[in-house]
C-alpha cells in the first residue's frame, strides 16, 4: 500500500504513480491511500482511495482522520506500506504500525529545506526507534542531508534513484501551442505547484528583460493570485499564461510548446520536472542547487545552465544565452536526451522489488517459528 498526504499532480505523486505501475507489472497489488483529496488528479483511478476529502483543520478532525487512516490500513492488510513525503512518513508510519503492519518503508522525497524543523525532529525519532523498516533516499544530495542523523537511523537508509517516464510529444510546436492557447513568441515555462517554495516569481521577473518573452506555468496552487498581481505590477500580465494542473499524459505536449524550461525552485530532493523537460528536448535553466547539478548531467555533460535565480539579471542572461548561442542550447538538449538511460523507471522498480522481497521475506522468516 502507498500512503501519501495530498492527492494532486506534483513530483512526489508522479514518482509514486510510476513506481506503483512498475510494481504492478511485477506482480504486486499496489493500492494507493491519500490522506486527503486536494485536486481531482486521482479521481476515478483504480485502487485509489482518500482517508478524508479535505485536509483536517482542527485537532478533533485530525484525530478522526488519523484513526480512520489506521482502520483503512488494518482492513486492507498490506504486506508492506510505502510512505512518501515528510508528513506521509511520520503520520503514515505511526498509523501503519498501529494497524499492525510489519514492514514500513519511508521515502525521503521532501527536500530538507522544505520540511519543518518539528517534522524533521519527529522523523529522526521515529527512524531511531525503528518505526521505519527502511528509509529510501533518491539522490546523493539527499543522503548528505541525513549524514548527521543518529547511527540507528542511518543504518536503515537505502539509496534508490528515481526513475521517470519520458514526456516526449509527437505534435508540432504550433499544434501544441494551439492546444493550450499559447501565443507566438519565445515561451519560457515550468511545471510546478504554484507555491512560494517553487519560487516562480523569480521566473516571472524575467519578462521585463525582453518583450518577446512569455511565461507559461502548468500547475495549481494558492500562489496564483500573488503571481498575477506581480505580473500586473511589472506590466507584463498579458505575457503570463496559466494552463492549470495537467494529467501526466498531457505534460509532454505542454513541454513541446516551450523554447526554454526555467526551474527556479528553492529546494528539491530530485527535481523531476526539470529532468523530464531536459529529456524531452527542452533547454533548461535552473537554480544552482547541488541536487540539480547532480541529476541534470550525463556522460555528455550538463543538461542545464545553472545560475543564482535570485540575481534576476544573471537569470535573464542565462536565458538569453540560449537564444544567442544555439550551440549551447543544442549541447544541453543532446545531453538531456540521455537522461532516460541514467534514470530508467525499470531500474527503480527492480530496486524496490528487491527491497520489498528482503523486508517482507525477513519478517516472514522471523514469524515462521511462532506459527509453528
Amino acid at each position: 500500500m502507498f500512503l501519501q498526504p495530498q492527492a494532486e499532480n506534483a513530483g512526489a505523486q508522479a514518482i509514486a504513480r510510476m513506481l506503483a505501475a512498475g510494481l504492478t507489472a511485477r506482480g504486486y497489488k499496489t493500492p494507493q491511500l491519500f490522506f486527503y483529496r486536494k485536486t481531482a488528479a486521482f479521481d476515478g483511478e483504480e485502487g485509489v482511495n482518500f482517508s478524508a476529502q479535505d485536509r483536517p483543520g482542527t485537532p478533533f478532525a485530525f484525530l478522526r482522520f488519523f484513526f480512520g487512516l489506521v482502520g483503512a490500513i488494518r482492513r486492507a492488510k498490506p504486506d508492506a506500506v510505502l510512505c512518501f513525503q515528510h508528513y506521509g512518513n511520520i503520520i503514515g508510519a505511526a498509523a501503519a504500525r498501529l494497524a499492525g503492519i510489519p514492514v514500513v518503508i519511508a521515502n525521503q522525497n521532501s527536500a530538507r529545506d522544505t520540511t519543518p524543523l518539528a517534522a524533521r525532529r519527529i522523523d529522526q525519532w521515529l527512524g531511531g526507534l525503528g518505526l521505519y523498516s527502511r528509509i529510501v533516499v533518491n539522490s546523493h544530495d539527499s543522503a548528505r542531508d541525513l549524514a548527521g542523523y543518529p547511527s540507528r537511523y542511518r543504518a536503515r537508509i537505502a539509496h534508490i534513484d528515481h526513475g521517470f517516464v519520458g514526456r516526449g510529444s509527437a505534435v508540432t510546436q504550433a499544434a501544441a501551442r494551439a492546444r493550450f492557447g499559447l501565443p507566438e513568441g519565445y515561451i519560457l515555462g515550468c511545471v510546478a505547484r504554484l507555491h512560494p517554495l517553487k519560487n516562480l516569481d523569480a521566473a516571472l521577473r524575467l519578462l521585463p528583460y525582453d518583450t518577446n518573452w512569455h511565461l507559461a506555468l502548468a500547475g495549481q496552487g494558492a500562489a496564483r493570485a500573488e503571481l498575477e498581481a506581480l505580473a500586473e505590477q511589472l506590466g507584463c500580465g498579458a505575457r503570463l499564461h496559466f494552463v492549470g494542473e495537467l494529467q501526466p499524459e498531457l505534460v509532454g505536449d505542454f513541454l513541446r510548446t516551450l523554447d526554454a524550461f526555467v526551474f527556479p525552485s528553492k529546494a528539491e530532493s530530485f527535481g523531476l520536472a526539470a529532468v523530464e523537460a531536459a529529456q524531452a528536448g527542452v533547454p533548461v535553466v535552473a537554480n544552482d542547487l547541488p541536487v540539480l547539478r547532480e541529476v541534470l548531467a550525463t556522460d555528455d555533460g550538463p543538461c542545464a545552465l545553472f545560475c543564482d535565480v535570485g540575481d534576476t539579471a544573471a537569470f535573464a542572461a542565462a536565458v538569453r544565452r540560449l537564444t544567442e548561442e544555439p550551440d549551447v542550447a543544442n549541447r544541453l538538449v543532446s545531453s538531456g536526451r540521455q537522461l532516460d538511460g541514467r534514470f530508467p523507471v525499470d531500474a527503480m522498480a527492480d530496486a524496490y522489488c528487491s527491497l520489498l522481497r528482503a523486508e517482507i521475506g525477513g519478517h516472514q522468516s522471523d514469524e515462521a517459528p511462532k506459527r509453528a
